[in-house]
């Protein structure tokens, strides 16, 4: 059953509605719009019925709300209101408003205005999710053929994924850049980090799989697959109006090597001037990298990759996700024991 908020100041309006809906929608009727506030941090319904003059918070007040949240900005809002005039619905609409209900309304004309709205809602939430389900498989197949050709670091890319949403999630919980992560499309960005090594591609074979130490040559070809990605992205990206599903992936892919105290690679930035992501994906690949076996080395314990980075933190890493990382470092280990089972040999 859907859920509808109804939001109004009024509770003879307030009972007429919910009456109207009851037994077809689980209804909440909730007299201000700051009650409705703290409700959404419980509940997410389907649908708000929202009354434009009220109290301390007016319906247009409580929209702008609304719709900068990047959690509650989905949420379907139809005003319900005896507010009619031109001018306000120019302003509902242009805020984000489905449409307009006036007061005294019937109620089998408000049953069937939501439930148009609410199928038109559920139809574009189907396509969209479409859209997003070929954009992330088109990443995944790519990502894979990248890791195929590259014999030595098999499961890299499943297992920074994996890393990195432990530590995504631990930022967010910590407060750490969480304004700046909560603005992000989740649902976009863990699948586009799949492409943070996606300039490998063109790293010849030679290079990519030599069973040895790489000269100082080799090294700096290999370090050119972090330009070489951004430059793959920025292709894809010039042939597509929406851009939003390769953005991450390119922060991903062209800063994941930089240190915080300016002496990584390709541009050497330092501190809050290299990208978020790659800030956050160099944790989740040099832990990936020192618990990994590579030709050049045996892997290192869970605590030696601990030690390790949070030794680094201010010099190759960002002090402030070292501290997150450590916060969730059992975690890791956790996910760690369960994908070495699934590991390659060679990769142990």
């Amino acid at each position: 059953m859907k859920t509808i908020f109804i939001v109004d100041d009024n509770d003879t309006n307030l009972m007429a509605v919910k009456v109207a809906l009851d037994g077809i929608y689980k209804t909440f009727a909730i007299p201000s719009a700051a009650r409705m506030f703290r409700l959404l941090e419980k509940i997410t319904p389907d649908l708000i019925l929202l009354d434009i003059a009220m109290p301390e918070m007016d319906g247009f007040e409580a929209m702008q709300v609304l719709k900068s949240d990047r959690k509650l900005s989905p949420i379907p809002v139809i005003f319900l209101t005896a507010k009619h005039d031109a001018v306000s619905e120019i302003q509902g609409f242009e805020m984000g408003a489905l449409d307009f209900i006036y007061k005294p309304f019937t109620p089998p004309v408000l049953i069937r205005r939501i439930e148009t709205h609410l199928e038109t809602d559920r139809l574009i939430k189907e396509s969209q999710q479409a859209v997003r389900d070929i954009h992330n498989a088109t990443i995944s197949v790519i990502a894979d053929t990248v890791e195929n050709r590259d014999k030595i670091t098999g499961g890299h890319i499943e297992r920074t994924q994996i890393f990195l949403t432990i530590l995504i999630n631990e930022l967010i919980r910590g407060g750490i850049y969480a304004d700046q992560i909560l603005g992000w499309d989740a649902d976009l960005l863990l699948p586009s980090a799949q492409l943070h090594d996606v300039g490998k591609i063109v790293i010849s074979d030679l290079i990519l799989n030599k069973p040895g130490k790489l000269t100082d040559d080799e090294f700096n070809l290999i370090k050119q697959h972090c330009t070489e990605g951004e430059r793959i992205i920025n292709q894809i990206i010039s042939k597509t109006k929406d851009d939003g599903f390769l953005h991450h992936a390119k922060m991903f892919a062209g800063y994941h090597h930089e240190k915080w105290n300016g002496m990584g690679y390709p541009r050497k930035l330092s501190s809050e001037d290299i990208p978020l992501e790659g800030r956050i994906m160099a944790v989740a690949d040099v832990y990936d990298a020192l618990i990994s076996k590579r030709p050049y080395k045996n892997p290192f314990s869970h605590e030696q990759a601990v030690e390790i980075i949070k030794n680094d933190s201010g010099t190759h890493f960002d002090p402030h996700i070292v501290k997150a990382f450590l916060s969730v470092a059992d975690d890791f280990e956790k996910e760690l024991s369960s994908i070495i089972k699934k590991m390659p040999e060679k990769t142990v």
